[in-house]
């Protein structure tokens, strides 16, 4: 019996059952530093309130089930100055909300951004609803922005008395430049000394690649690598007091990343993606594909209108099993060094799908034949 080879025309990757996709980076693709770092201290805040999303049409929080809502309905009268103590209240035209956002590295008082509501209690739709003004706190406990307005929804929800139909999540939604930042945070870019790389996906050649592309640049010894994902650099006398424009200068150089042997497999969708620095030593494939079909197909008796009384309808199950097992399926080698396309190639060579091809990769990974870590989500 001849053994296909890893030389073999590669079929194709898009196979019944799912789709394969394949990571392949060239060893000469560059990529920016600034594509590839962030600065430690410029960052996001996480910002988070409380509030009420009002104008509902009935499709508001019940309020004897959400006591959060009724509570703070009147809370909100009595800053009002209207009095509802002791008084029962119905309306459905209320829900209880968070508000989530996210503050921009250095926002300015006065400036707007996004946020996202979300509902908290029984609500069923927040289609068409207002959000009242909701003041946005940060992990300090300190009011940075306070949000307010109408709600946009990607979703939405009809229903009737037989039917209900529904599209994405109508108890979430957006409004746009819905916030107002009230409080900057205190951040002096110019005045630092020092500045600290970090690596988005962390690896100890591409940091000793950027710290030598940043002092080919700049100048010797500005850069230093501390570990696998932080460069430090020192801000070089010309550019104190302007490390605006030193951060200009090194984010625009190019560097060449490196990337540990990995393979990523998403098993709910079948999907698998490969770095291209994989490396097998040499194995032998071989891949079954059994199926055992079973299928019902209940005969129903129904008596005849003569017939005595005390006749009844019987249902007699009929069952067919058929056992196939897909011919022409051989052994596969992939020979030592083998590549990321080798691999590909011979796997295909067999004509499995992405489910078997799954399987595959973890069997090769535990005979130790495959020289990469194998990452499942």
């Amino acid at each position: 019996m001849s053994i296909p080879r890893i030389s073999r025309q590669i079929a194709k990757a898009l196979l019944t059952g799912g789709l394969v996709a394949l990571a392949y980076m060239p060893a000469a693709s560059a990529a920016r530093i600034k594509d590839i770092v962030h600065v430690e201290g410029v960052r996001e805040n996480i910002l988070m309130g409380y509030g009420l999303v009002v104008g509902l049409n009935g499709t508001g929080d019940k309020l004897n089930n959400s006591g959060f809502t009724e509570q703070s309905l009147i809370a909100f009268l009595e800053r009002q100055g209207v009095n509802t103590r002791g008084t029962q209240l119905k309306t459905k035209n209320v829900a209880a909300v968070t508000v989530t956002t996210m503050l921009p590295a250095f926002s300015r008082s006065g400036g707007h951004i996004d946020v996202t509501v979300s509902a908290m209690g029984d609500a069923s739709n927040l289609q068409g609803g207002m959000l009242i003004a909701t003041p946005l706190y940060g992990a300090d406990g300190e009011v940075y922005a306070v949000a307010q307005g109408p709600l946009t929804l990607s979703g939405f929800k009809a229903e009737g008395q037989a039917t209900t139909i529904t599209k994405g999540v109508p108890t979430q939604g957006v409004i746009p430049n819905g916030a107002i930042i009230e409080r900057e945070i205190d951040f002096h870019l110019n005045d630092l000394h020092e500045l600290k790389l970090s690596l988005r996906n962390p690896d100890i050649a591409t940091a000793r690649a950027v710290a030598l592309a940043i002092d080919a640049q700049i100048g010797p010894n500005v850069a230093s690598v501390l570990d696998p994902t932080t460069i430090q650099m020192t801000v070089p006398p010309v550019y104190k007091g302007n490390v605006v424009q030193l951060l200009a200068e090194v984010e625009q150089l190019t560097v060449e990343p490196d990337q540990p042997a990995r393979i990523v497999i998403d098993e709910a969708s079948g999907t698998i993606v490969m770095g291209e620095n994989v490396r097998i030593s040499t194995v032998a494939v071989a891949q079954g594909n059994l199926t055992v079909r079973v299928e019902e197909t209940p005969q129903v008796s129904q008596p005849a209108p003569e017939t005595a009384e005390g006749a009844q309808t019987v249902v007699t199950p009929a069952t067919a099993v058929t056992v196939s097992e897909e011919p022409g399926r051989r052994m596969a080698v992939l020979e030592h060094g083998a590549t990321l396309k080798d691999l590909v190639r011979g796997l295909n060579a067999l004509g499995i799908g992405p489910r078997d091809l799954i399987t595959i990769l973890k069997t090769i990974k535990a005979a130790g034949a495959l020289q990469a870590e194998i990452e499942v989500r």
